[in-house]
């Protein structure tokens, strides 16, 4: 049975070299590159399930390489930095991120953050949901089979995390979850310090599915208590 090929982007061999150690050691396939330029260029040759990517690199830095490999692939992209402060985290994410994990980490932790980012991608590229039914709201239709969304025709890109996000609201229309059960029923662990995490995505699905962000006719804020989608009338 293949096993997912997992593309380690940093600069410091010997982080790579690590991560790489553990990975194997899981039976994955590593693909190791030194910058984000290397890492553009193993994208376009080799089929990639998930990209570790350091956020402090020559060349192209990992916020510009996470837009860039948005704008081609879906795939599930884990940051690292060393950087600690929420805002770095809050930006990493906003870029495309799924997850972000600073240094020094434990390779136990990432081992494990690795596995859950694939279990999600890997079951919703195989169309392995409970539901192959189209949601449909307003001018939004959601395909969860085919992980594809529309608003008024046109079709509208969203990252493996986003779009979990609104399937879940989309199935509990006149539910209110709080940011803390948004993160753990999509990211499947437990809530901590999360509502920064949940809030990014919450904006960054908005920007794409809303006219007007700032006044969301899908996403509803419902102040102190959380986000839901309306039930029709």
């Amino acid at each position: 049975m293949s096993k997912e090929t997992i593309l380690v982007i940093d600069d410091e061999k010997e982080i790579r070299d690590l991560i790489s150690i553990y990975l194997k050691n899981e039976g994955y396939n590593v693909i190791e590159a030194g910058n984000g330029e290397e890492g553009l260029d193993i994208l376009k040759d080799n089929q990639v399930h998930l990209i570790v990517l350091d956020i402090m690199m020559p060349k192209i830095n990992g916020m510009d390489m996470c837009i860039k490999v948005r704008e081609i692939a879906e795939m599930p992209i884990i940051m690292l930095s060393a950087k600690t402060q929420d805002m770095d985290k809050i930006m990493g994410l906003t870029t495309g991120a799924d997850d972000y994990i600073t240094k020094p980490f434990n390779p136990l932790e990432l081992v494990a953050r690795i596995k859950s980012q694939l279990r999600r991608y890997m079951r919703m590229s195989s169309g392995m949901v409970q539901n192959e039914s189209e949601i449909e709201i307003g001018g939004m239709l959601i395909n969860v089979s085919t992980h594809e969304v529309t608003v008024e025709g046109k079709e509208i890109k969203l990252t493996p995390r986003e779009f979990s996000i609104l399937e879940l609201l989309s199935r509990n229309r006149g539910i209110v979850f709080s940011a803390e059960k948004i993160y753990e029923k999509v990211w499947k662990e437990q809530s901590f310090q999360s509502d920064n995490t949940v809030m990014v995505h919450i904006r960054k699905v908005r920007e794409k599915i809303e006219e007007n962000p700032r006044k969301p006719m899908f996403i509803k804020t419902v102040w102190g208590v959380g986000y839901k989608i309306e039930k029709e009338n």
